[in-house]
C-alpha cells in the first residue's frame, strides 16, 4: 500500500463540498487522516475565500490511476475544467506526495511543486505529517514550514470534519 498525501480545497460552498470529499475519501481509501483546515484568500484572482486542508490516505492504486480517480470525483461533483487555472473551485484534490516518489512526468509531477510555494498547501501538510521527509529536499515538512518565507498572514483556522 502506498501512503499518499493530498491537498483539498474549495471556495464554492467549501464546508459542504469538502465534507462530501472527506466522506468519499473515508469510504474509498484506508488510513484516512486529516490536517486542520485553513481559510485563505484566493490566489491569482478575485474570488471568495478558500478552505484548504491536507489528507493522508493509503491505496494500492499507482499514481496516474489515482489521479484519474480523483479527477473523476472532482468532475462528478461539479468541477468545471473550462475555467482559468486560478479561478473558483467547487472541489480541488491534488496529489502532493506519493510515498517518496519523484516524478517529472508532465501528467503528474511529484512531489507537487505548490508545497514549496503556498502556505495553504504547506501548512496543512506540515501539521498532518511534520516528520515527513520531502523527497527532493531531504527536509521534514516541519523544517520546510519553519523556513517558509512566503506569505503566511492570509491563513486562518476553519472548521471541516468527517462524519
Amino acid at each position: 500500500m502506498a501512503v499518499v498525501y493530498l491537498g483539498l480545497g474549495s471556495n464554492t460552498e467549501p464546508e459542504a463540498h469538502l465534507k462530501i470529499a472527506i466522506d468519499w475519501l473515508q469510504v474509498k481509501f484506508s488510513g484516512l487522516a486529516l490536517s486542520p483546515a485553513y481559510r485563505s484568500t484566493s490566489v491569482g484572482f478575485e474570488g471568495d475565500d478558500f478552505i484548504n486542508l491536507g489528507a493522508r490516505i493509503e491505496t494500492d492504486l499507482d499514481p496516474l490511476p489515482l489521479k484519474q480517480l480523483l479527477t473523476a470525483f472532482e468532475d462528478s461533483n461539479g468541477r468545471d475544467r473550462s475555467t482559468p487555472r486560478f479561478s473558483d473551485r467547487v472541489i480541488d484534490i491534488d496529489i502532493l506526495l506519493y510515498n517518496q516518489t519523484i516524478s517529472d512526468d508532465a501528467k503528474l509531477i511529484l512531489p507537487r511543486e505548490e508545497i514549496l510555494h503556498y502556505a495553504h498547501v504547506l501548512r496543512p501538510l506540515a501539521e498532518l505529517a511534520p516528520e515527513l521527509i520531502h523527497p527532493r529536499l531531504g527536509q521534514t515538512m516541519r523544517e520546510i514550514w519553519q523556513a517558509f518565507d512566503g506569505n503566511r498572514s492570509y491563513l486562518s483556522p476553519a472548521e471541516i470534519t468527517a462524519s
